[in-house]
C-alpha cells in the first residue's frame, strides 16, 4: 500500500470506525495562507497573514470520533506550520506541525494535507501557526461536540459563542521576531489586547467595532473562550453575571461557579452564563465582557496592560433610549496571584461514570524541571539588547533548547538517521539544586544552547514537577505538551518539598488539561502515561520564552504490539521538505 493509504486504514482500525461508522465523520476542509490588508486602531491599515482571508481564521467543528483532513495550502510569502493545539493525534506526530520539529515548514507555493484525529476530546481547543510569531493572526477555534447520540454532562445551552483573546501590534509582527532574534532583547510588546480580534470601546477609535454578544433573559449560553494571546494571561469576567466553568482545555470539569476566571495563553474554557438580568428603563441591558491582563511577576514592561471587552446586549423590544451605561465588572487587581490561584486550584475533573479518569497512580519516570529566564553570552562584536548588553535565553534544566534548522527531529527519529539533529539526554533533575526560589545573583543566571530531548520507553508512567525558578524574575510559565493531556495533581508556592508536598496531590479528580500555569515562585506537578509513540514538542506558551528555549522533545518509542496499534504511522507522501 501507499503510505497514505496504510495510515488511513491503520487510523480507522485503531478507532473502530468500522464498526462505528454512523457515529463517526471524515470532514474535509482547506486553509490558504495568505496576506489580506486589516484595519485596526484609529484606522491603522496593513497587510496580516491570515487563513482563508479571515482573522481570527475560520472553526473547525467536529464531533469525538471524527476524522478531519485540512489541506494547508501557502500562498503567502514565508515559511508556516500550523499546529492543532490540544489535539492528542494518537501515534501521527506527522501532522502535529511545531516547525523543526515534527516537520519542515511549507513553503511558499507549496501545501500539505494534515489529518486531525478527534480521539479523546470533547468541548473547545483551537488551531494556530506554530513557525515564527506567526500565530498572532494565525488561529482558529475547534469546537468538537459529543458523540451523536449523546449529550453534555450538563443542561443543553441555548445557543454558543466563541471568544478568543488575542493581541494586535499595528507593525508586522514578523519584523518584531527578526529584531528580537538579531538583538537578543525582548520583542516590542503589542499595541492592543483583543476579543475576537476587536481591541474594544477603550481603544482609541474602536468603539464602532466591539464585538457584541446578543442574549434573551431567562435563557443559558456556552461561552467557549480561547486564550491565543503571544505574551498575556487574563482575569476574565462578565459584568453582572456568575459564570460556570464545565470544561477546560476540552476535557469536562465539576460545575465550578466564579466571578472571574483566569486563564494562561494556550488554554482554553468553556462557560456557561444564565442571562438572568431583568433589562429595563432604569438598568442596563448592555454588559462588559471584559479581559484584563494578569501580572504575577516583575514582567509589567513586557506586556501589553490594556483591558479588552466585547458586549453582552440583552434583546429587548423596548423603548429604551439606544445609548445606556454599560456597567463593568470588577476584577482582582493585575498582579493578584493569590486570586489567580484560587481560582485555578477550584478545577476538577468531572470523573463521572461516562466521563471518567484514570490518574496514573504509580510513576515510572520521575523528573524534576526548573523553569528558568536567563542569559545568554553576546558574541564578540556584536550588540546584544538583554540584561547588561548579554542575550535574553530560558532554560528547562538550564539546558536552553535550539531547534534543527535544516531537518525536523521526527524526520530524523524516523529514519533513524540523528546526525547530532539531537541529543537524547535531557536531564531529570537540573545540575545544581540551590534555593530556585531565592535571591539569585546576576552571574548564576548564564545558560547554554543545546538540543537535548527526553527518550521514554511506551507505556511509561511519567510525573513531571515544574520548579519555578526567581533566576532573572519569577513569573507564571503555561506550559504545554503536544501528544499529550495530563493530570494537574499538585500545585504549590516556594521550593517544592518531595517528602512533604506529595501528600497533598490530589490522585482523585484533578483537571485534565494540555497546557498549565506553573504559578511564580511555585511549582506544578503533572501525571501522564507516555503511550502516544511519536515526537511530542513541551514549551512554555509564551512566545518570548519559546523563541528563548525554554522548550524540550519528548520522544516516545514504539511499543511492541502484533497489529501494531502501538507504533508511530508512517509519514504522509506529502509531507513538507527541508
Amino acid at each position: 500500500m501507499v503510505p497514505s493509504l496504510v495510515r488511513l486504514v491503520a487510523f480507522l482500525l485503531l478507532c473502530g470506525f468500522i464498526a462505528n461508522s454512523a457515529l463517526a465523520e471524515t470532514l474535509y476542509h482547506t486553509f490558504v495562507i495568505q496576506e489580506a490588508p486589516y484595519t485596526r486602531l484609529c484606522n491603522n491599515t496593513k497587510n496580516i497573514l491570515t487563513v482563508n482571508g479571515s482573522y481570527p481564521g475560520p472553526t473547525l467543528y467536529a464531533r469525538l470520533g471524527d476524522t478531519i483532513f485540512v489541506k494547508v495550502i501557502n500562498s503567502g510569502n514565508k515559511n508556516i506550520t500550523i499546529h492543532w493545539h490540544g489535539i492528542v493525534q494518537p501515534r501521527d506526530p506527522w501532522s502535529d506541525g511545531p516547525e523543526y520539529i515534527t516537520q519542515c515548514p511549507i513553503k511558499p507555493g507549496g501545501n500539505f494535507t494534515q489529518q486531525i484525529q478527534i480521539s479523546e476530546e470533547e468541548g473547545t481547543l483551537w488551531w494556530h501557526a506554530h513557525s515564527d510569531f506567526d500565530r498572532t493572526t494565525v488561529h482558529g477555534a475547534i469546537v468538537i461536540y459529543p458523540k451523536l447520540n449523546t449529550t453534555y454532562p450538563f443542561p443543553e445551552p441555548q445557543e454558543e459563542f466563541i471568544l478568543i483573546l488575542g493581541e494586535w501590534w499595528n507593525q508586522d509582527v514578523t519584523q518584531v521576531y527578526e529584531t528580537a532574534v538579531l538583538t537578543g532583547g525582548d520583542p516590542a510588546i503589542s499595541d492592543a489586547n483583543t476579543i475576537n480580534g476587536q481591541p474594544g470601546d477603550f481603544a482609541p477609535c474602536s468603539a464602532n467595532d466591539t464585538f457584541k454578544v446578543q442574549v434573551e433573559q431567562g435563557k443559558t449560553y456556552l461561552l467557549r473562550l480561547i486564550n491565543s494571546a503571544m505574551s498575556n494571561e487574563f482575569f476574565f469576567a462578565v459584568a453582572g453575571h456568575n459564570i460556570t466553568v464545565v470544561g477546560s482545555d476540552a476535557s469536562y470539569t465539576k460545575p465550578y461557579v466564579n466571578e472571574y476566571i483566569m486563564i494562561t495563553p494556550g488554554q482554553t474554557y468553556d462557560l456557561l452564563l444564565e442571562a438572568n438580568q431583568f433589562p429595563n428603563s432604569s438598568s442596563p441591558y448592555r454588559y462588559y465582557i471584559v479581559a484584563t491582563p494578569f501580572f504575577d511577576g516583575n514582567v509589567a514592561v513586557s506586556r501589553n496592560p490594556n483591558v479588552t471587552v466585547a458586549i453582552l446586549e440583552y434583546k429587548s423590544n423596548s423603548t429604551m433610549p439606544p445609548i445606556v451605561p454599560v456597567s463593568t465588572s470588577s476584577l482582582p487587581n493585575f498582579d493578584n496571584t493569590s486570586a489567580a490561584a484560587a481560582f485555578t486550584d477550584g478545577l476538577r475533573s468531572l470523573a463521572s461514570s461516562d466521563h471518567p479518569v484514570d490518574v496514573p497512580q504509580t510513576v515510572d519516570e520521575h523528573m524534576f524541571i526548573t523553569i528558568a529566564v536567563n542569559e545568554v553570552e553576546c558574541p564578540v562584536n556584536t550588540t546584544c539588547a538583554g540584561l547588561f548588553g548579554t542575550r535574553f535565553g530560558a532554560s528547562l534544566n538550564n539546558a536552553s533548547f535550539q531547534s534543527p534548522q535544516s531537518v525536523d527531529i521526527l524526520d530524523s527519529y524516523y529514519s533513524s538517521i540523528n546526525s547530532g539533529v539531537y541529543t537524547p539526554n535531557f536531564p531529570n533533575q537540573p545540575p545544581v539544586f540551590f534555593n530556585f526560589t531565592g535571591n539569585i545573583p546576576f552571574n548564576e543566571s548564564f545558560t547554554e544552547k543545546s538540543t537535548k530531548v527526553k527518550v521514554l520507553e511506551y507505556n511509561t508512567s511519567v510525573e513531571i514537577v515544574f520548579q519555578g525558578t526567581n533566576l532573572l524574575t519569577g513569573e507564571n510559565h503555561p506550559m504545554h505538551l503536544h501528544g499529550h493531556s495530563f493530570f494537574v495533581v499538585g500545585r504549590g508556592f516556594g521550593n517544592f518539598d518531595n517528602q512533604t508536598d506529595p501528600l497533598s496531590y490530589n490522585l482523585v479528580d484533578p483537571p485534565y488539561a494540555n497546557t498549565v500555569g506553573v504559578p511564580k515562585n511555585g511549582w506544578t506537578t503533572i501525571r501522564f502515561r507516555a503511550a502516544n509513540p511519536g515526537v511530542w514538542f513541551m514549551h512554555c506558551h509564551f512566545d518570548r520564552h519559546n523563541l528563548w528555549g525554554m522548550d524540550t522533545v519528548f520522544i516516545t518509542k514504539n511499543g511492541n504490539s502484533t497489529d501494531g496499534s502501538a507504533t508511530v504511522l508512517p509519514p504522509p507522501s506529502d509531507k513538507p521538505p527541508c
